[in-house]
């Protein structure tokens, strides 16, 4: 019978502890407790807008993903006789060397909850080039570079291998930039005087950023 009752008094006290903070008798008071929890991620966001530095500016729009943007240069030639959409540098030597139509766009790095952040790049390359060979992707020169262009010295072709892209924003940049930030920089197409059959038309080319926190 001791037995029985020494059982029943241990259920009651462990029922009365259990339910301790939500009921109470004899008082005006409880206080209930919520316990919490959360798993933080890191996050990193690389946003690609419409330039403002520029003379003219060629507009960088949402895309279908893919493409997640689309920019596009309109009517050029080799000879620089069509403005294009935005600015132009007309060859040095018509029919011998290349016209260039470029424009700014802005890169917003914005990372979060990351280890480390000091060696942090944006890099970029041609993944899908254009079919037409007399035309090409050109980029800043050097490829981090702000500076609004004075000329074709301040093009040079862009990256087409995956393992050589091009860094458009080094660690400096981006400490620079801080998260979120801004960064300028300027992109545009190379077309040479050549000659031969199926050299016009509309045709696309796909550049590929990678923006890397470490």
């Amino acid at each position: 019978m001791k037995k029985n009752l020494f059982v029943l008094f241990a259920v009651l006290a462990l029922t009365t502890a259990a339910f301790a903070g939500t009921q109470a008798v004899n008082t005006n008071t409880v206080s209930p407790t919520l316990q919490i929890s959360a798993t933080i991620q890191k996050a990193v966001q690389l946003t690609l807008s419409t330039g403002t530095t520029a003379p003219l500016h060629c507009v960088v729009a949402a895309g279908a993903n893919p493409p997640d943007y689309t920019m596009n240069f309109g009517n050029v030639d080799a000879l620089g006789i069509n403005t294009g959409n935005c600015n132009r540098f007309t060859p040095a030597t018509p029919g011998t060397s290349n016209a260039f139509y470029w424009t700014d766009y802005t890169l917003n790095p914005v990372y979060t909850s990351q280890a480390t952040t000091a060696a942090s790049t944006i890099t970029a390359y041609v993944s899908t080039n254009f079919a037409l060979a007399n035309l090409s992707v050109v980029r800043s020169n050097p490829a981090n570079s702000s500076a609004i262009p004075a000329g074709v010295g301040s093009f040079a072709a862009m990256s087409t291998v995956v393992g050589a892209q091009d860094t458009i924003a080094n660690a400096a940049d981006m400490t620079t930039a801080g998260s979120p930030g801004t960064l300028t920089r300027f992109i545009g197409v190379s077309i040479a005087p050549t000659n031969g059959a199926g050299l016009t038309g509309t045709t696309t080319a796909t550049v590929t950023f990678t923006m890397t926190i470490n």
